[in-house]
Formats: structure tokens, C-alpha cells, sequence
């Protein structure tokens, strides 16, 4: 295949210009990736600062807890406490014999 001095003309400046393009979309794809590199890491970082606040908060948590249940016998025992107080009996202290 030939090209004439004419088709040189025409063809020399649109490789350049192709060229150009081809570039243009090679940088814009390699800033996409480096952008979406630099989500990623940012998305990573957030998640292990995430994983660290939760773990701290579960150990709190399981304190509260055990403090609250401790607090649930305590007055469990001074409702009994209080219960065995009032509790009377049917017979003895409702008679007082002074027969005798």
C-alpha cells in the first residue's frame, strides 16, 4: 500500500492527534486508579479505627453489665430481706395467752 505526498499530508497530523488522545486517556486512567487507590486506603484506615473504637466499647459494655447484674442481686436480696420482715407468721406473735 502506497501513500501519495497528498495522504502524508492528511495522515501525519491525525496519528499525532491520535497519539495525543491515546495519552490523554492512558493519564486518565492511571489518575482514576490512583484516586481509587487512595479511597481504598482511606476506607481501610477507616475500618481498623472502627474495629479498635468497637473493641474498646465492648469491653466497657460487658462492665456495665456485670456492675447492673450485680446491682439486680443487691436489691433482689434486700427486696427478700425486707419480704422475710414483713412476713408473719400465722400463729405465732397474734396470741398471748395469760392463763397460767
Amino acid at each position: 500500500m502506497s501513500l501519495k505526498g497528498v495522504e502524508l499530508q492528511i495522515a501525519i497530523p491525525k496519528t499525532f492527534d491520535a497519539g495525543k488522545v491515546v495519552e490523554q486517556q492512558q493519564q486518565h486512567v492511571a489518575n482514576q486508579q490512583m484516586h481509587a487507590n487512595e479511597a481504598l486506603k482511606r476506607e481501610v484506615e477507616r475500618q481498623q479505627k472502627i474495629v479498635n473504637e468497637t473493641d474498646g466499647l465492648t469491653g466497657i459494655n460487658e462492665e456495665e453489665e456485670r456492675q447492673r447484674e450485680q446491682e439486680r442481686e443487691q436489691q433482689e436480696r434486700k427486696k427478700n430481706e425486707q419480704l422475710a420482715k414483713r412476713a408473719k407468721h400465722p400463729f405465732k406473735g397474734n396470741f398471748v395467752d395469760f392463763s397460767g
